[in-house]
């Protein structure tokens, strides 16, 4: 079976960029998560890494998290290891990039959003589609408003739509858009050869640190609150349960407003 996540090792070991593989959708399960982790934590000790840098393989950054691991047995666990990819990265303290084309749904904007910068090409979509099947994003919920304000973040997480690319630099989501993947990627790497490679591995991850301050504070405070609520509290309702069960059963969801 192939890797679900493909390490590049870019500019003499200076750029780091992780691939989702698992295409078309490249669904962030259990077994991507779980590469993913153990990539992170061979950063650790990697002291002249300058980015990290992620990517979806295909025509798509990324669909989200597995649905079926949503459900009110699997939301526990799912749940705790997706959260642990945002504790490493806050702890690493590497400015970091998403690279995005096509569909970036779900937890895979929410990696998308973890990251210092994010590069859109034309054809990316964006959009936190969780309170279509009765749950919410626990990190989008916290990264979303520090970001683009409470009103904008409002829109994307209580209606779930779409967001286009252009419309996603309007929103100040976006660092830089291209017209295509090619020209991203090239683009991205004159972007890191003139802004990140000058710069102290060591100095940039102060940098990192204290330009997060208060957004790592409230990530990892609130974070594991929000876990919290939706474990106990909004799994143990009727409609959260139906509208994962009517997802994967590709019907309508019936909601009883409890």
């Amino acid at each position: 079976m192939a890797d679900k996540i493909l390490t590049e090792s870019l500019h003499n070991g200076q750029v780091i960029r992780f691939t989702l593989n698992a295409p078309k959708a490249n669904v962030l399960d259990g077994e991507m998560m779980a590469e993913l982790q153990a990539e992170l934590d061979n950063l650790k000790h990697k002291n002249h890494v300058k980015m990290v840098q992620f990517t979806g393989a295909g025509e798509n950054f990324c669909f989200g998290a597995s649905v079926p691991e949503h459900t009110r047995e699997n939301a526990p666990g799912m749940l705790k290891q997706f959260h642990s990819l945002f504790y490493s990265l806050v702890d690493l303290a590497i400015p970091t990039a998403a690279l995005v084309s096509g569909q970036c749904l779900g937890g895979g904007l929410e990696l998308a959003l973890m990251c210092n910068f994010l590069f859109l090409d034309s054809t990316a979509k964006l959009g936190q589609p969780e309170i279509n099947l009765g749950v919410f994003a626990p990190p989008a919920s916290l990264i979303l408003p520090l970001k683009i304000g409470q009103a904008q973040a409002d829109d994307l997480l209580l209606t779930g739509r779409i967001v286009s690319a252009d419309e996603a630099v309007s929103l100040g989501l976006s660092t830089q858009l291209f017209d295509s993947r090619d020209v991203m990627i090239e683009g991205v790497q004159s972007w890191v050869e003139e802004h990140i490679l000058p710069k102290s591995a060591s100095s940039q991850r102060f940098a990192v640190r204290a330009a997060r301050k208060h957004f790592n504070e409230t990530l990892c405070k609130q974070l594991p609150e929000l876990e919290k609520l939706y474990i106990d509290e909004l799994m143990s309702t009727h409609d959260a349960n139906e509208g994962i069960e009517s997802f994967l059963k590709k019907r309508d969801p019936k909601w009883e407003n409890r």
